[in-house]
């Protein structure tokens, strides 16, 4: 009797109980994308050189399909966890512009009714968090930078300066913390195996060296901004997807 041809093709344990997507979603890494929201916003303006034409709708869809594409870089692809966005409310108080003594009800601003209705569409979006901290009451106002530079090279005196030359600003509280603690919580939990940092400064590199001890991947996103070299031995790679500015050579 002769035997039956055996079949070239190729056989896996477990494809024809659990079904072939069930089976290759187990080898995909899990990724989660924590955000900076401030540098984020400044970057992607910096970035985009029309988005004064984007309403909060089109920035929250520009955005989720830049972060998306980190989930298809090789060596492996990655299912996304979520996207953890980090930000503050913004300034809504009545304050008073010390140069001209005009009152300014920050809550009717541009840039607050921008980031309110930002945060109102990313709160429907799938798997994103949206993390707030809050802003220090300790508020103030600041000469603009450009204003300091025309002041010292004599362009202007200071009688000639207007409400426009100031600035009201606040720092952010609670959000460094609610960031670092959330790497510390993904990392010991085993949650994901792959953390995607969308930030520019080097405040995350506490987190970034516990992260990488328990054996994560961690990723950098600066979106094309500098940074500083000695970051390279905190990370595992430096990816940004979103379009390279003109005149932009080097990495990422």
């Amino acid at each position: 009797m002769h035997s039956a041809p055996q079949s070239t093709r190729p056989h896996y344990c477990g494809l024809r109980k659990f079904g072939a997507f069930s089976f290759l979603k187990r080898f995909l890494v899990r990724t989660a994308i924590l955000i900076d929201g401030g540098f984020f916003l400044k970057r992607y303006r910096a970035l985009f050189p029309d988005w004064r034409e984007h309403g909060p709708t089109t920035v929250a869809k520009e955005m989720r399909k830049g972060l998306l594409k980190h989930l298809n870089q090789k060596p492996q692809k990655s299912k996304l966890y979520r996207i953890l966005y980090y930000d503050c409310p913004p300034m809504t108080k009545y304050v008073r512009n010390p140069v001209s003594g005009r009152g300014v009800n920050m809550a009717k601003s541009t840039e607050a009714q921008f980031r309110l209705a930002f945060f109102n569409t990313l709160k429907r979006h799938r798997k994103l968090a949206l993390r707030l901290g809050h802003l220090s009451r300790n508020s103030r106002w600041r000469f603009k930078a450009e204003s300091i530079k025309r002041l010292l090279r004599k362009d202007v005196t200071v009688d000639e300066l207007d409400e426009m030359d100031v600035e009201h600003v606040s720092s952010q509280k609670g959000v460094d913390m609610k960031l670092g603690l959330d790497i510390a919580s993904l990392s010991y939990k085993r949650l994901v195996e792959q953390i995607v940092l969308v930030l520019g400064d080097s405040d995350f590199v506490p987190a970034a060296k516990l992260a990488r001890r328990e054996g994560i991947d961690v990723v950098l996103d600066p979106m094309w901004n500098h940074i500083n070299p000695d970051l390279y031995e905190h990370i595992d790679g430096l990816y940004s997807p979103w379009p390279r500015p003109k005149g932009n050579r080097g990495e990422p």
